[in-house]
């Protein structure tokens, strides 16, 4: 398994654009080339007021309702003043909220400083939740592995193992089962908040499997659209290793095994490999057991308490 590490996490303006359906009140400016690095929003506030220390400037700037009316009754020609210095300083952009419309002064102080005027009709704190979960999304750090992402029963199962050891043909027997093929042979990871890994497929190999004598083959066109998902919640990790004679395998489960992506541990398995193994029911039972486990039972720590149970009343029997 092969793990590529991407530090260069940003998103051109012109994508946000795009994804939040704003409007561009200057679109004479390239938006392509201003790049926003923080997911972050401001709504500038104390900043209106004239107090500039510690204003955070890499932020897209937010103008609600309250913004917008202390501009207008503060400040001569709209609040241009005020917006001048904001500009001198740098900022990525500028939105306004609620379709509210900033004076032309503004909007010629975008053009003069190459920042754009952006507006949409949502109202303010729908907008900037919006905004910052696009911007969590795309903002987040990632990385590139070798292996198969599938969606079992809701579960989000990363099976990894080294190459030809046949992890793309248990995919297949799981997509025959009815369950979602996410992304083969290479899985796009992203950390959204502390504790989420989302998994995805490269635009260029999503919805193909390659299987080795055969070919590529498109799942979506050969088992329907309910057979494949665009993108998934990491829960579980699958290790499959050729069998060994000589290494011992957990047998009970009572000790979780974990395998760490992006500084956050995801319960994993470690599955051998050998003859007359279905992979694909092990991974189903693996997937509904770490839901169980998810509901508060422990099928390991059933069997546990059991068998401590009995010895405690082998005991008592043995003293009476």
């Amino acid at each position: 398994m092969f793990e590529n590490i991407d530090s260069n996490y940003s998103m051109k303006l012109s994508q946000l654009i795009k994804r939040l359906k704003l409007t561009n009140l200057n679109p004479n400016i390239d938006t392509d080339t201003i790049i926003i690095e923080q997911s972050d929003l401001n709504r500038p506030a104390l900043q209106l007021a004239g107090y500039f220390d510690f204003f955070d400037n890499h932020r897209v700037q937010i103008i609600g309702k309250v913004e917008y009316s202390y501009l207008r009754q503060k400040y001569d020609d709209e609040g241009a003043g005020i917006i001048r210095k904001m500009f001198q300083i740098g900022i990525p952009c500028l939105v306004f909220c609620r379709d509210l419309e900033p004076s032309d002064e503004i909007i010629a102080l975008g053009d003069e400083y190459h920042i754009p005027i952006l507006s949409t009709e949502l109202g303010t704190s729908y907008f900037m939740a919006k905004a910052m979960s696009v911007l969590s999304e795309e903002l987040a750090p990632r990385i590139t592995i070798h292996g198969v992402l599938v969606d079992v029963y809701g579960e989000g199962v990363l099976i990894i193992g080294d190459s030809g050891i046949g992890k793309s043909e248990a995919a297949l027997e799981l997509i025959k089962r009815g369950h979602r093929l996410v992304s083969d042979d290479v899985v796009e990871i992203k950390k959204i908040g502390e504790d989420v890994l989302i998994g995805t497929a490269p635009d260029i190999t999503r919805y193909l499997i390659e299987l080795r004598g055969i070919g590529i083959i498109d799942v979506k066109t050969l088992f329907g659209v309910e057979s494949v998902k665009e993108t998934q919640t990491i829960n579980l990790v699958i290790q499959l290793e050729e069998w060994d004679r000589e290494k011992e395998y957990d047998r009970l489960g009572l000790e979780e095994q974990y395998t760490e992506f992006l500084g956050h541990k995801v319960e994993s398995h470690s599955i051998p490999i050998r003859p007359g193994r279905n992979l694909a029911i092990i991974v189903e039972s693996a997937a509904v057991n770490y839901r169980q486990k998810q509901m508060g039972y422990n099928a390991a720590h059933e069997l546990y308490r059991r068998f401590t149970g009995n010895l405690q009343k082998k005991r008592k029997a043995s003293e009476e």
